[in-house]
Protein backbone atom coordinates (compact mmCIF):
# COMPACT_ATOMS: atom_id res chain seq x y z
CA UNK A 1 0.00 0.00 0.00
CA UNK A 2 1.49 2.34 1.64
CA UNK A 3 4.25 2.24 -0.78
CA UNK A 4 2.31 3.55 -3.47
CA UNK A 5 -0.75 5.04 -2.35
CA UNK A 6 0.83 6.63 0.84
CA UNK A 7 2.95 8.58 -0.88
CA UNK A 8 0.66 9.85 -2.99
CA UNK A 9 -1.65 10.96 0.05
CA UNK A 10 1.16 12.95 1.59
CA UNK A 11 1.84 14.57 -1.38
CA UNK A 12 -2.16 15.64 -2.09
CA UNK A 13 -2.33 16.73 1.39
CA UNK A 14 0.64 19.23 0.91
CA UNK A 15 -0.66 20.17 -3.30
CA UNK A 16 -4.28 20.34 -2.00
CA UNK A 17 -5.86 17.25 -2.68
CA UNK A 18 -4.07 16.73 -5.63
CA UNK A 19 -3.25 13.17 -6.83
CA UNK A 20 -1.42 10.64 -4.67
CA UNK A 21 1.10 8.23 -5.84
CA UNK A 22 0.36 6.35 -3.04
CA UNK A 23 1.33 3.24 -1.91
CA UNK A 24 0.45 0.01 -0.01
CA UNK A 25 -1.76 2.45 1.42
CA UNK A 26 -1.29 4.41 -0.95
CA UNK A 27 -2.30 3.56 -4.93
CA UNK A 28 -3.12 7.04 -5.48
CA UNK A 29 -1.68 8.62 -7.87
CA UNK A 30 0.31 12.54 -7.71
CA UNK A 31 0.60 12.46 -11.63
CA UNK A 32 -1.52 10.08 -13.48
CA UNK A 33 1.10 7.13 -14.79
CA UNK A 34 -0.06 5.54 -18.36
CA UNK A 35 -3.28 4.07 -17.61
CA UNK A 36 -3.21 0.14 -16.61
CA UNK A 37 -3.87 -2.28 -19.40
CA UNK A 38 -7.90 -3.07 -18.91
CA UNK A 39 -8.11 -6.40 -17.34
CA UNK A 40 -11.11 -9.14 -18.42
CA UNK A 41 -12.77 -10.17 -14.71
CA UNK A 42 -15.42 -12.16 -16.13
CA UNK A 43 -17.97 -11.77 -13.75
CA UNK A 44 -20.90 -9.41 -13.26
CA UNK A 45 -19.18 -7.00 -11.36
CA UNK A 46 -19.54 -3.61 -12.15
CA UNK A 47 -18.85 0.19 -11.49
CA UNK A 48 -22.28 0.54 -10.07
CA UNK A 49 -21.79 2.14 -6.84
CA UNK A 50 -18.46 3.17 -7.71
CA UNK A 51 -16.59 6.28 -7.09
CA UNK A 52 -13.49 8.51 -8.11
CA UNK A 53 -11.82 10.40 -5.71
CA UNK A 54 -9.25 13.77 -6.43
CA UNK A 55 -6.25 10.95 -5.65
CA UNK A 56 -7.51 7.42 -4.83
CA UNK A 57 -10.65 5.49 -5.21
CA UNK A 58 -13.48 4.44 -3.69
CA UNK A 59 -16.98 3.13 -3.00
CA UNK A 60 -20.99 4.31 -1.61
CA UNK A 61 -20.97 1.53 1.00
CA UNK A 62 -24.42 0.66 3.36
CA UNK A 63 -23.94 -1.51 6.46
CA UNK A 64 -26.69 -4.02 7.25
CA UNK A 65 -28.09 -1.78 9.80
CA UNK A 66 -28.29 1.28 7.15
CA UNK A 67 -31.83 2.59 5.96
CA UNK A 68 -32.64 4.13 2.83
CA UNK A 69 -33.05 7.53 4.50
CA UNK A 70 -29.90 8.10 6.14
CA UNK A 71 -26.69 9.78 4.97
CA UNK A 72 -24.93 8.25 2.51
CA UNK A 73 -21.33 6.60 3.21
CA UNK A 74 -18.36 6.55 1.01
CA UNK A 75 -15.54 3.89 1.53
CA UNK A 76 -11.81 4.86 0.64
CA UNK A 77 -8.31 4.11 2.49
CA UNK A 78 -7.66 6.05 5.19
CA UNK A 79 -4.07 7.00 3.38
CA UNK A 80 -6.40 8.81 1.02
CA UNK A 81 -7.49 11.48 3.18
CA UNK A 82 -7.20 15.21 2.04
CA UNK A 83 -5.60 16.08 5.01
CA UNK A 84 -2.61 13.76 4.67
CA UNK A 85 -2.03 10.34 6.24
CA UNK A 86 -3.49 9.07 9.96
CA UNK A 87 0.17 8.55 12.12
CA UNK A 88 0.43 5.04 13.51
CA UNK A 89 -1.77 4.81 16.51
CA UNK A 90 -4.18 7.73 15.36
CA UNK A 91 -7.78 7.65 15.00
CA UNK A 92 -9.36 10.37 13.26
CA UNK A 93 -14.02 10.45 14.07
CA UNK A 94 -16.34 13.45 13.65
CA UNK A 95 -13.93 15.45 11.73
CA UNK A 96 -15.57 18.24 9.28
CA UNK A 97 -15.28 17.83 5.63
CA UNK A 98 -16.20 18.64 2.27
CA UNK A 99 -14.52 16.49 -0.19
CA UNK A 100 -15.93 15.68 -3.81
CA UNK A 101 -16.77 12.31 -5.19
CA UNK A 102 -17.68 11.76 -8.72
CA UNK A 103 -19.43 9.06 -9.31
CA UNK A 104 -19.72 6.61 -12.08
CA UNK A 105 -22.42 4.75 -14.17
CA UNK A 106 -22.22 1.04 -14.03
CA UNK A 107 -20.14 0.34 -17.43
CA UNK A 108 -17.60 3.24 -15.93
CA UNK A 109 -17.81 5.07 -19.35
CA UNK A 110 -20.00 7.96 -17.77
CA UNK A 111 -19.70 10.31 -15.01
CA UNK A 112 -23.43 10.65 -13.77
CA UNK A 113 -22.40 13.72 -11.10
CA UNK A 114 -20.97 14.90 -7.81
CA UNK A 115 -21.49 13.54 -4.29
CA UNK A 116 -20.02 16.29 -1.43
CA UNK A 117 -19.24 14.87 2.06
CA UNK A 118 -20.05 16.85 5.17
CA UNK A 119 -17.32 15.21 7.70
CA UNK A 120 -14.93 12.20 8.10
CA UNK A 121 -17.02 9.67 9.87
CA UNK A 122 -14.26 7.51 10.83
CA UNK A 123 -10.89 6.97 9.59
CA UNK A 124 -7.67 5.35 10.48
CA UNK A 125 -4.64 3.30 9.21
CA UNK A 126 -3.66 1.34 12.30
CA UNK A 127 -4.44 -2.25 12.26
CA UNK A 128 -6.22 -1.81 8.84
CA UNK A 129 -6.55 1.25 6.25
CA UNK A 130 -10.12 2.49 5.96
CA UNK A 131 -11.74 6.11 5.73
CA UNK A 132 -15.62 6.31 5.96
CA UNK A 133 -16.97 9.93 4.55
CA UNK A 134 -20.93 10.59 5.59
CA UNK A 135 -22.16 12.68 2.74
CA UNK A 136 -24.51 15.30 2.60
CA UNK A 137 -27.21 13.30 0.86
CA UNK A 138 -29.11 10.28 1.20
CA UNK A 139 -29.09 6.76 0.24
CA UNK A 140 -32.70 7.32 -1.18
CA UNK A 141 -31.89 10.50 -2.73
CA UNK A 142 -29.04 9.40 -4.48
CA UNK A 143 -30.48 6.14 -5.82
CA UNK A 144 -33.49 8.25 -6.76
CA UNK A 145 -31.60 10.98 -8.77
CA UNK A 146 -28.87 8.59 -10.42
CA UNK A 147 -30.50 5.29 -10.26
CA UNK A 148 -27.61 3.65 -8.04
CA UNK A 149 -28.01 1.76 -5.33
CA UNK A 150 -24.55 1.39 -3.02
CA UNK A 151 -22.75 -1.54 -2.49
CA UNK A 152 -23.27 -3.67 0.48
CA UNK A 153 -20.40 -4.42 3.24
CA UNK A 154 -20.38 -8.48 4.55
CA UNK A 155 -19.89 -8.81 7.60
CA UNK A 156 -18.16 -12.00 7.43
CA UNK A 157 -14.98 -12.89 7.04
CA UNK A 158 -13.53 -13.56 3.52
CA UNK A 159 -12.00 -17.15 2.43
CA UNK A 160 -9.18 -18.04 0.99
CA UNK A 161 -9.55 -18.95 -2.45
CA UNK A 162 -12.54 -16.44 -3.01
CA UNK A 163 -12.89 -14.54 -6.72
CA UNK A 164 -12.74 -11.22 -5.97
CA UNK A 165 -13.14 -8.06 -8.36
CA UNK A 166 -10.86 -5.03 -7.32
CA UNK A 167 -13.27 -2.18 -8.73
CA UNK A 168 -11.46 1.26 -9.65
CA UNK A 169 -13.32 4.56 -9.88
CA UNK A 170 -9.92 6.41 -10.73
CA UNK A 171 -8.93 4.36 -13.47
CA UNK A 172 -12.15 3.21 -14.66
CA UNK A 173 -10.67 -0.45 -14.50
CA UNK A 174 -11.91 -3.80 -13.09
CA UNK A 175 -9.29 -6.19 -11.78
CA UNK A 176 -9.58 -10.05 -11.48
CA UNK A 177 -8.32 -12.55 -9.14
CA UNK A 178 -8.42 -14.47 -6.11
CA UNK A 179 -7.83 -13.95 -2.82
CA UNK A 180 -4.37 -16.07 -2.24
CA UNK A 181 -4.23 -15.88 1.41
CA UNK A 182 -4.99 -13.68 4.42
CA UNK A 183 -1.76 -12.38 6.03
CA UNK A 184 -1.28 -12.10 10.28
CA UNK A 185 0.34 -8.98 9.83
CA UNK A 186 0.99 -6.50 7.32
CA UNK A 187 3.97 -3.96 7.78
CA UNK A 188 4.82 -0.61 5.55
CA UNK A 189 6.96 1.88 7.10
CA UNK A 190 5.48 2.94 10.34
CA UNK A 191 1.97 0.82 9.86
CA UNK A 192 0.62 -2.19 10.63
CA UNK A 193 -2.28 -4.05 9.79
CA UNK A 194 -3.72 -7.10 10.93
CA UNK A 195 -5.45 -10.07 8.65
CA UNK A 196 -4.73 -8.58 5.44
CA UNK A 197 -6.00 -10.13 1.96
CA UNK A 198 -3.33 -10.97 -0.33
CA UNK A 199 -4.24 -11.38 -4.23
CA UNK A 200 -2.98 -13.85 -6.44
CA UNK A 201 -0.48 -12.31 -9.09
CA UNK A 202 -3.36 -11.18 -12.05
CA UNK A 203 -4.53 -8.36 -9.73
CA UNK A 204 -2.09 -5.94 -10.70
CA UNK A 205 -3.06 -3.22 -8.94
CA UNK A 206 -1.30 0.05 -9.87
CA UNK A 207 -0.97 4.13 -8.08
CA UNK A 208 -4.56 5.17 -7.94
CA UNK A 209 -6.47 2.21 -6.92
CA UNK A 210 -6.15 2.85 -3.24
CA UNK A 211 -9.98 2.71 -1.69
CA UNK A 212 -11.24 0.61 -4.27
CA UNK A 213 -13.39 -1.82 -2.99
CA UNK A 214 -12.88 -5.70 -3.20
CA UNK A 215 -16.28 -7.49 -3.82
CA UNK A 216 -16.87 -10.93 -3.76
CA UNK A 217 -17.59 -12.08 -7.37
CA UNK A 218 -20.69 -14.09 -6.19
CA UNK A 219 -22.44 -12.13 -3.82
CA UNK A 220 -21.33 -8.85 -5.03
CA UNK A 221 -20.95 -7.89 -1.62
CA UNK A 222 -18.04 -5.65 -0.25
CA UNK A 223 -15.20 -7.87 1.57
CA UNK A 224 -12.10 -5.47 1.90
CA UNK A 225 -10.57 -2.63 0.80
CA UNK A 226 -7.63 -2.26 -1.49
CA UNK A 227 -4.88 -0.28 -0.25
CA UNK A 228 -0.83 -1.51 -1.24
CA UNK A 229 1.53 -3.41 -3.12
CA UNK A 230 5.18 -4.71 -2.72
CA UNK A 231 6.76 -2.38 -5.63
CA UNK A 232 10.43 -3.07 -5.25
CA UNK A 233 11.01 -5.67 -3.49
CA UNK A 234 12.07 -3.90 -0.86
CA UNK A 235 11.72 -5.13 2.82
CA UNK A 236 9.22 -3.13 4.64
CA UNK A 237 9.63 -0.37 3.20
CA UNK A 238 7.41 2.96 2.16
CA UNK A 239 5.45 1.07 -1.51
CA UNK A 240 7.07 -2.21 0.02
CA UNK A 241 4.94 -3.88 2.77
CA UNK A 242 6.35 -6.98 4.01
CA UNK A 243 4.33 -10.30 5.54
CA UNK A 244 5.04 -10.94 9.02
CA UNK A 245 3.77 -14.06 10.25
CA UNK A 246 3.09 -15.76 13.89
CA UNK A 247 6.23 -16.66 14.38
CA UNK A 248 7.51 -13.24 13.17
CA UNK A 249 9.23 -14.30 10.42
CA UNK A 250 9.33 -11.85 7.42
CA UNK A 251 8.45 -12.18 3.97
CA UNK A 252 8.84 -10.06 0.73
CA UNK A 253 6.70 -10.45 -2.41
CA UNK A 254 7.79 -8.28 -4.95
CA UNK A 255 4.60 -7.21 -7.21
CA UNK A 256 2.15 -8.22 -4.98
CA UNK A 257 -0.74 -6.86 -3.74
CA UNK A 258 -2.95 -6.77 -0.85
CA UNK A 259 -6.13 -5.40 0.90
CA UNK A 260 -7.65 -4.74 4.39
CA UNK A 261 -11.10 -6.71 5.46
CA UNK A 262 -13.69 -4.70 6.25
CA UNK A 263 -16.30 -7.11 8.24
CA UNK A 264 -15.57 -5.34 11.59
CA UNK A 265 -16.58 -1.97 10.01
CA UNK A 266 -19.57 -3.19 8.52
CA UNK A 267 -19.93 -4.94 12.33
CA UNK A 268 -19.65 -1.23 13.47
CA UNK A 269 -22.17 0.39 11.55
CA UNK A 270 -25.33 1.48 13.86
CA UNK A 271 -28.05 2.95 12.14
CA UNK A 272 -28.44 6.45 10.64
CA UNK A 273 -24.89 5.66 9.16
CA UNK A 274 -22.72 6.06 12.78
CA UNK A 275 -19.46 4.26 13.29
CA UNK A 276 -20.58 2.98 16.54
CA UNK A 277 -17.15 2.90 18.58
CA UNK A 278 -18.55 0.85 21.50
CA UNK A 279 -17.49 -2.40 23.36
CA UNK A 280 -18.82 -4.60 20.53
CA UNK A 281 -16.72 -2.86 18.04
CA UNK A 282 -13.45 -4.53 17.22
CA UNK A 283 -12.10 -1.09 15.28
CA UNK A 284 -9.12 0.48 16.96
CA UNK A 285 -10.76 3.47 19.08
CA UNK A 286 -9.42 6.81 19.39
Amino acid sequence: MIGRRLAAAALAAVVGAGALTAAGAAQAAPVRPAAPAPQKPGGEVDFTGIVALSNCSGSLVRGPRSRDTDPALVLTNGHCLETGMPGAGEVIVDQESTRAFTLLERSGKKELGSLRATRIEYATMTDTDAAVYRLGTTYAAIEKRYGVPALRLSTARPHDGTEIRVVSGYWKTIYGCKIDGTVHRLREADWTWKDSIRYTPECRTVGGTSGSPIVDARTRRVVGVNNTANEDGERCTLNNPCEVGRDGGITVRRGIAYGQQTHLLARCLGKGGDVVLDRGCALPKP
